[in-house]
């Protein structure tokens, strides 16, 4: 891991820097994560376009490789409603790696205990071509079973 911060900005080499980006981002948000994912074609490509819509809680990916497009998550629940929006690097680059991470609801009783239902999504992005770090979206995310809801990024 080399993350490392420019101006008001920060770099990274890989997955590993863009979680602690991730970590870093949503702790500050106030709803930091608990599980991570790698997102990876079934291709095996790890770089994608992006396209949100944070009203709508929708992301779909696009496969630099293969040109699949992915609903992640629960996005097929949303889309119809949805104005995603293409996402694109500060450089003009238009492909990234993408982590995702989910905060999940924290038993009232005991705030270490977590629930497996999902309360807050992140999508994280890191630019090939400079290496830029950043969440490119995030909102509230109602989903029950966090584990299910990573295996559909």
């Amino acid at each position: 891991m080399t993350l490392r911060k420019q101006r008001k900005n920060w770099y990274g080499d890989d997955h590993a820097d863009l979680r602690e980006e991730l970590a870093r981002y949503s702790a500050e948000n106030g709803y930091p994560i608990d599980n991570f994912t790698n997102i990876k074609c079934k291709c095996g490509c790890d770089l994608f376009e992006l396209q949100t819509d944070e009203d709508a809680g929708v992301a779909i990916r696009t496969c630099s490789q293969c040109q699949t497009e992915h609903l992640m998550g629960d996005s097929a629940d949303y889309v119809a409603e949805a104005e995603p929006e293409p996402h694109e690097c500060n450089c003009r680059h238009d492909s990234f790696q993408i982590v995702v991470g989910v905060h999940r609801y924290r038993d009232e009783d005991h705030d270490d205990k977590l629930s497996d239902d999902v309360r807050w999504l992140y999508i994280g992005c890191r630019c090939p071509k400079c290496s830029l770090l950043g969440c490119y979206a995030d909102w509230k995310n109602e989903f029950e079973g966090y584990r299910k809801l990573l295996r559909r990024m």
